[in-house]
C-alpha cells in the first residue's frame, strides 16, 4: 500500500492556479535552464540530498525519497491561519451534523457564512451534543460553542430552541444560517425564527448585495428578497472553504440553561430497510462490481453492515443486480457519507458517479486500479475472504456490545 502513488486535486488544482499564494510553494525547483546564448545551465547544488552524516549524496537513478529537491503535486499544503482577535460580529452556523460530522451541505452552509463574515465577522458553530468531527479548521470555523448534555440527546426541538435562545442573547450575531434539510435543520430553523419572530428566508440558494435568492414554486421559480437575520439555505448554497485554516477557538455560555419540560417524547429511530432508501439519498452503500464472484455472500454482508446496496454497470448488464441500484454517471449519483467497492476497478463514468461521497472504501486484487487510487481506505486481497473476515467482525462487535450492555 504505501509503493502506490495517490493523486491531491487539491494540490494539483493550486499547482495551475497562478493567483494562488500557495501557487510558488507547490512549483518544482528548476535543475537546468536555457541560457540567453542557448547553452543549457544546471544547478549543481539542487541535486542530492543531505545524508545521515551530513554529507551530501547524489541519486542519479531518480528514486531518492529523501532530497528536498523532488516535490510532488502530492505534497503537503499547509493552508495560511486565519484569525480574528476581536470580531466585529458574529454569523451564528448550525450545522446538521449527521452522524457526529459535517456533511457536505453543512460545509455549504460555513462557506456561505465566511462569505458575510468578511474580514472582520467570526463564523460561530453551534453544535448539540458530542461530535466527532476534526475538521472544523478547515471548514471555516472561528469560534465554537457545543451545547452538550441529556437534554440535546434524540429528537429534542424544544430543548435546542431554547438554547439558540440563550446563544442569540449574548452573541447577537447579525446573521443566523441554518441548512434548509430533512436532517433536522429546516424544522429547526423555523421553529427557531417562530420563538425569534423572525421571518425567514429558506431554500435560500444565493446571497448576493444583501438580497438573498431562494426557490419557490415547487422548486421552478425564483423568489428574490432581502436578506433577513435568519436564513435556511439549500445545498450549494457557496462554495466551502478550501483556502484558509482557522482558529475554532472554543467559547462557553455565561448562563446555565435550565431543562424545560418537553411537549415531546421521543421514542428512538425507527428501523428502516436499507434496500428501501433511495440509491441518492443513502448514508452507507456497499456496491458490488466485476470482482464479486459470491453475489450471496455480498448480500449477506450488506444485511450485516445494514447498507444500501449498488452496483456497477458491469454487475447490473450480467444481471446481477438491478437496474435502479447502479452508481455512476449512466445510472445514479450518489451522495454517501461512505462508499464501500467491491471489485469495481473503477471506470470514469463509475467515478464521476461517487464524485461527492465523503469516504470511499475499496476492496480490489488490483493495487494499481483507478478505484484504488480514489479511496480514502484500500483492501488489497481477495474479495470472499475479506467479506467473511468482515462479517465475522461485525458479530464479534455486536455480541461485545451485547455483554457490555448486559
Amino acid at each position: 500500500m504505501s509503493d502506490i502513488i495517490r493523486r491531491d486535486p487539491r494540490a494539483e488544482w493550486i499547482a495551475r492556479n497562478r493567483l494562488h499564494p500557495l501557487h510558488a510553494a507547490m512549483q518544482p525547483l528548476q535543475h537546468s535552464w536555457m541560457g540567453p546564448n542557448g547553452v543549457i545551465r544546471k544547478n549543481v547544488h539542487g541535486v542530492g540530498f543531505i545524508g545521515p552524516n551530513g554529507i551530501k549524496r547524489i541519486d542519479r537513478s531518480g528514486a531518492q525519497q529523501g532530497g528536498a529537491s523532488k516535490r510532488t503535486a502530492a505534497a503537503e499544503v499547509q493552508l495560511p491561519l486565519h484569525q480574528i482577535a476581536a470580531p466585529a460580529f458574529y454569523i451564528n452556523v448550525v450545522p446538521d451534523m449527521v452522524g457526529g460530522r459535517l456533511s457536505s451541505h453543512d460545509r455549504d452552509l460555513l462557506g456561505l457564512a465566511r462569505q458575510l463574515a468578511g474580514n472582520d465577522g467570526a463564523v460561530l458553530a453551534v453544535v448539540f451534543g458530542e461530535h466527532k468531527e476534526s475538521a472544523f479548521a478547515t471548514a471555516g470555523v472561528d469560534r465554537l460553542l457545543v451545547l452538550d448534555g441529556a437534554e440535546f440527546d434524540g429528537y429534542s426541538p424544544e430543548q435546542r430552541v431554547q438554547g439558540l435562545r440563550a446563544v442569540d442573547n449574548q452573541f447577537n450575531p447579525r446573521h443566523w444560517l441554518l441548512p434548509d434539510s430533512r436532517s433536522g435543520g429546516g424544522e429547526l430553523g423555523r421553529r427557531f425564527a417562530a420563538s425569534l419572530k423572525e421571518r425567514p428566508a429558506t431554500r435560500v440558494w444565493q446571497i448576493k448585495d444583501n438580497t438573498c435568492i431562494g426557490r419557490a414554486g415547487a422548486g421552478q421559480e425564483d423568489l428574490a428578497r432581502p436578506l433577513p437575520r435568519l436564513v435556511l439555505a439549500a445545498a450549494e448554497c457557496a462554495d466551502p472553504v478550501s483556502e484558509t485554516r482557522h482558529e475554532v477557538l472554543p467559547v462557553e455560555l455565561s448562563t446555565t440553561l435550565a431543562r424545560s419540560l418537553p411537549r415531546i417524547e421521543d421514542l428512538g429511530a425507527v428501523a428502516v430497510d436499507p434496500a428501501a432508501i433511495p440509491m441518492a439519498e443513502a448514508e452507507f452503500i456497499f456496491s458490488g462490481g466485476n470482482g464479486v464472484k459470491d453475489w450471496a455472500l455480498f448480500h449477506q454482508t450488506a444485511a450485516a453492515l445494514g447498507a444500501t446496496e449498488g452496483a456497477s454497470r458491469v454487475a447490473v448488464d450480467d444481471g446481477f443486480m438491478a437496474r435502479d441500484r447502479q452508481v455512476g454517471a449512466s445510472g445514479t449519483w450518489v451522495t454517501a457519507r461512505v462508499y464501500v467497492a467491491v471489485g469495481i476497478s473503477g471506470a470514469i463514468q463509475h467515478l464521476q458517479g461517487i464524485g461527492a461521497c465523503d469516504k470511499v472504501v475499496a476492496i480490489n486484487l488490483d493495487p494499481g486500479c483507478d478505484m484504488i487510487k480514489r479511496a480514502d481506505l484500500s483492501v488489497i486481497g481477495e474479495s470472499a475472504a475479506i467479506l467473511h473476515a468482515l462479517i465475522d467482525a461485525v458479530e464479534a462487535y455486536r455480541n461485545g456490545a451485547k455483554r457490555d450492555a448486559a
